[in-house]
């Protein structure tokens, strides 16, 4: 295994301990530093696959923390959609769609930190078109965490509350759209190899974002995990133009 490879699973551990901290998952900042080393097909089948390791660890870790109510009205939707965007995969200019949904998801985060959109109702209809949107654009881009993020930060949730359900309704979406990508040929048997420092980098990063998340205030969380995707989609954005 090549220096590159090293350097990979370690931003991949990075990525991972920002995306527990943030609570939204790693695949927000795991997609644009995998592409910088493999073609981006691949990166959707191994984000996929790594994601279903994560949020187990998330899963296990925060357990206590789940809400039923909105994992079911999130993610069912999310999962449905997932598949639509994982399919289209083939069909749809990502690179224009990057672009506009990291804008869009600026503005919304700008909009949220300000204070202006301080606390959603947490509607049915929220909650399904949060679903709908996170899920779809998981299965095109390889990232729909910012935008499930953004839902469940708008409600106000607690941290613990906040990651578990996001990891379950995360673990239903990375798994479908896993089934898509593998049909797909995005990860093929080659590339099994990679599973078991997946599976220890997934375990390592969530555990030591659990432990650094227990520094952080309650009342300040919600506004890490705006500025954590602010900041992404900004360099993701400087990156397009940059290409």
């Amino acid at each position: 295994m090549n220096q590159g490879f090293y350097l990979f699973f370690l931003l991949a551990l990075l990525a991972e301990i920002i995306g527990t901290i943030s609570g939204f998952g790693s695949s927000i900042l795991f997609v644009p530093l995998a592409t910088i080393f493999i073609d981006f097909k691949l990166v959707l089948g191994i984000t996929a696959v790594f994601h279903v390791f994560s949020n187990l660890s998330k899963i296990v870790l925060f357990k206590k923390g789940i809400n039923k109510e909105i994992a079911i009205k999130l993610g069912i939707p999310a999962v449905l959609f997932v598949v639509l965007g994982a399919y289209l995969t083939q069909v749809i200019p990502l690179k224009e769609i990057e672009l506009s949904m990291n804008l869009i998801i600026l503005g919304l985060t700008l909009f949220l930190i300000s204070g202006a959109g301080k606390k959603i109702q947490q509607t049915n209809f929220n909650l399904y078109t949060g679903g709908v949107i996170s899920g779809f654009l998981a299965g095109l881009i390889g990232t729909g965490g910012a935008i499930r993020g953004i839902t469940l930060a708008a409600f106000g949730l607690e941290k613990d509350v906040f990651i578990a359900t996001s990891a379950l309704i995360d673990l239903g979406v990375d798994s479908s759209r896993a089934v898509v990508y593998i049909l797909q040929g995005y990860f093929l048997g080659e590339h099994l190899i990679l599973i078991p420092f997946l599976v220890v980098i997934a375990v390592m990063g969530s555990y030591l974002g659990k432990r650094i998340l227990a520094y952080i205030p309650e009342k300040y969380f919600h506004y890490v995990v705006l500025c954590v995707i602010a900041a992404i989609s900004v360099l993701q954005t400087i990156q397009y133009f940059r290409v």
